[in-house]
């Protein structure tokens, strides 16, 4: 069995009081450096995205999705709400959006939990994104080719 030649512990108790003396002073020529100050600059403010037409079409027209018992019916608050499902931090294209009033947009984004499934959710959302894409291709903002 092998021993320590060193305790583990002081039998003296340490002393208290008083700073810490260096034991070699600190090498000084006798002025302190100026420090250069730090150079602060402005955060640059992510570009915001301009509205495609599509986007923009949605001002002034009524809610495509009519949420039964959420849907406010007021055009001055609908938007286009894209599908979900476009991927990480990726939207859908704009053709796979609905013009949506700003209660049933809410309700879209979360609001349904309570009320319904998100299969119902979807359909609700799937189904105003069919009644959208007439007008849209009305407006002339979906132009669908002749087939060759």
């Amino acid at each position: 069995m092998l021993q320590r030649k060193t305790p583990l512990r002081s039998k003296t108790p340490m002393k208290s009081g008083g700073p810490i003396k260096r034991s070699t002073p600190i090498k000084s020529d006798g002025q302190a450096k100026p420090r250069s100050p730090i150079k602060r600059t402005a955060m640059k403010k992510t570009p915001r995205l301009k509205q495609t037409k599509i986007q923009e079409s949605a001002r002034g027209k009524d809610c495509t999705v009519r949420v039964p018992g959420v849907c406010n019916f007021n055009p001055e608050t609908t938007v286009l709400g894209h599908l979900n499902g476009g991927g990480m931090a990726v939207k859908h294209s704009d053709i796979f959006a609905a013009y949506v009033c700003s209660d049933c947009h809410a309700w879209l984004d979360g609001g349904y939990v309570k009320t319904a499934t998100r299969n119902e959710r979807d359909l609700l959302h799937l189904q105003g994104v069919i009644r959208t894409q007439p007008i849209l291709m009305d407006l002339g903002l979906i132009i669908i080719a002749e087939a060759a």
